[in-house]
């Protein structure tokens, strides 16, 4: 709600504010009517279901597991229980919260852009959202896509197709037009190709330890 006192102003416009308005009653009176089922079910039924052998048989929890075992040590009743909780921190800075909204924004609101202007520097801030957004943006975003970049252009496009896919298709096309030379369809070169082979092999099998 704090939060909201120096940032709801400015991201609620005139059109949004003049649409804002309560729930229908055929939403509100449902959920009225099953709120307070719950709140009673709640009432009698949160210490047998925590504390109690409500889940026997259906959850087992190890001894050393067994956390509930410490908060049954510190509860009383459903009655202790709220009280306890309204006497809280939480609470009561939930509480302000509602009490700084409904003031800066609802009974004076003019009182926002008076601290938006005392507490410019805690605006910005919390309007720049600390930082982080131009962060990520810049620094993690920015790098992300230089990375991504660079992998498909020397990754994908140079490596693999142009070197893997394109090369070797380069590497086959230069030794076919090679190897067509021995390919002439004279019988005299067949012939002198096989001398030439069968010399190799003789001399192999000469000179071979």
């Amino acid at each position: 709600m704090f939060i909201m006192t120096f940032l709801g102003k400015e991201r609620m416009d005139h059109h949004t504010l003049r649409h804002l308005h309560e729930s229908p009653w055929v939403v509100t009176v449902p959920l009225v009517l099953l709120a307070i089922p719950s709140a009673l079910i709640g009432w009698f039924t949160v210490g047998p279901m925590l504390f109690g052998g409500f889940f026997e048989g259906s959850i087992f929890v190890l001894p050393a597991n067994n956390a509930l075992e410490h908060v049954a040590e510190e509860f009383h009743g459903p009655g202790a229980f709220i009280v306890s909780a309204l006497q809280a921190p939480p609470v009561w800075l939930a509480a302000a919260g509602v009490l700084t909204a409904y003031t800066f924004f609802k009974w004076k609101p003019a009182l926002a852009d008076s601290a938006e202007r005392t507490f410019k520097w805690l605006h910005t801030m919390l309007t720049e959202k600390y930082g982080f957004d131009w962060f990520n943006e810049n620094v993690i975003a920015a790098g992300a896509r230089a990375l991504g970049g660079g992998l498909w252009r020397f990754g994908d496009q140079e490596l693999i197709d142009d070197g893997m896919v394109n090369g070797s298709a380069r590497v086959v096309g230069w030794f076919s037009s090679v190897l067509r030379y021995a390919q002439s369809g004279y019988l005299y070169h067949y012939a002198f190709a096989m001398i030439l082979g069968l010399a190799s092999l003789l001399l192999w099998l000469i000179w071979r330890p």
